[in-house]
């Protein structure tokens, strides 16, 4: 037996990467609906390369009543009126948004970091799905801060425009193609022109001169990994268009080598450890696209504290920053909660 699946926001990138992540992980699934926005209704959509193309329903007339999981992948906004009328008819959602991540009723969920928290979904019968740069980071940090246990870690982030959507793509794509042909460009999108260089600025600034962004990867590293974790962020959006890199300098309560650490890694969960000494022998963004593993490189030592470590971490955003997380999450609470058969 499978399950009735819902994937809210089927139309949008990260909507359509769950309904293909869907069919390839072969989740077991008795029927699927696609569901959108009034717009978009009686658009049709892929499930995956499976050849079978869904209609979706507006949301607005949608019941949930008798469907096991939604997935959700439609911003805060439909999010917060939707997804309660979904959690209430008895489908569990598991929610891509920023919405219910810091809801303390609402476990936040990396499959690889802790699985054990997603026991606490039933006081809303809603679980959360990180922020794409928190997801990739957490994994890599989890084993490490197992071995060593974490005090700190400064991160910098060079995260792609398919963070903000196709329209973040389209902006990278369109100012390229004018600047090469000696149009005007103008960020739209953006705050700056994104083509060809970088901007040191994701989401909205708070009082203390960090983005919301920034604060995000703070705040939800410490509720998924270690409150006692203390963590500098800074975000920055780079002319890419699929995955996110990040440089980590971690420091540790006890001792803890490179070498080590690369051991460790090399063996945890959800992670590829590529990192040979020469000439690319280490992963990049283009490379990771359409993968499911997150990736560590450049692993060394940090000579500037007396426990610590700097690596290189790259993972596809619009997988296991999103799409593919929830998915995990989806099988995750099947194995524990909703089993079949």
């Amino acid at each position: 037996m499978g399950y009735r699946i819902v994937v809210v926001g089927a139309t949008g990138n990260v909507g359509r990467e769950m309904l293909a992540i869907l069919a390839e992980r072969a989740f077991p699934i008795d029927e699927i609906a696609a569901v959108a926005s009034s717009r978009s209704h009686g658009t049709e959509v892929e499930l995956g390369d499976t050849g079978k193309m869904l209609k979706c329903k507006n949301i607005e007339h949608f019941d949930f009543t008798g469907w096991d999981i939604a997935l959700f992948a439609a911003g805060s906004g439909p999010t917060a009126e939707y997804a309660p009328k979904a959690a209430a008819a008895g489908c569990v959602v598991i929610d891509n948004s920023s919405l219910y991540r810091m809801d303390p009723d609402v476990p936040l969920i990396v499959p690889e970091v802790n699985p054990e928290a997603i026991d606490g979904y039933k006081k809303k019968n809603i679980i959360a799905n990180p922020n794409c740069s928190t997801a990739q980071m957490v994994v890599a940090l989890k084993p490490l801060h197992d071995a060593a246990r974490i005090k700190r870690v400064v991160v910098s982030t060079y995260q792609s425009v398919s963070g903000a959507g196709k329209a973040g793509m389209d902006e990278l794509f369109e100012q390229s193609r004018a600047i090469f042909v000696g149009d005007q460009v103008e960020p739209r999108k953006f705050t700056k022109q994104i083509a060809f260089n970088v901007i040191p600025h994701i989401d909205v600034f708070l009082d203390d001169g960090s983005t919301k962004e920034e604060w995000k990867m703070v705040a939800e590293t410490k509720k998924i990994l270690d409150p006692k974790i203390k963590v500098h962020a800074t975000c920055v959006r780079v002319p890419v268009f699929v995955g996110h890199s990040e440089s980590l300098n971690i420091e540790f309560e006890n001792e803890l080598s490179a070498e080590q650490a690369q051991d460790i890694l090399r063996e945890s969960p959800g992670i590829m450890l590529i990192d040979k000494r020469e000439d690319g022998g280490y992963i990049t963004p283009v490379e990771c696209v359409g993968d499911y593993a997150t990736y560590i490189s450049r692993v060394r030592d940090d000579s500037t504290v007396d426990n610590g470590i700097a690596l290189w971490c790259v993972s596809d955003n619009l997988r296991k920053g999103a799409a593919l997380n929830a998915v995990q999450i989806a099988e995750l609470l099947g194995r524990r909660h909703l089993k079949k058969g």
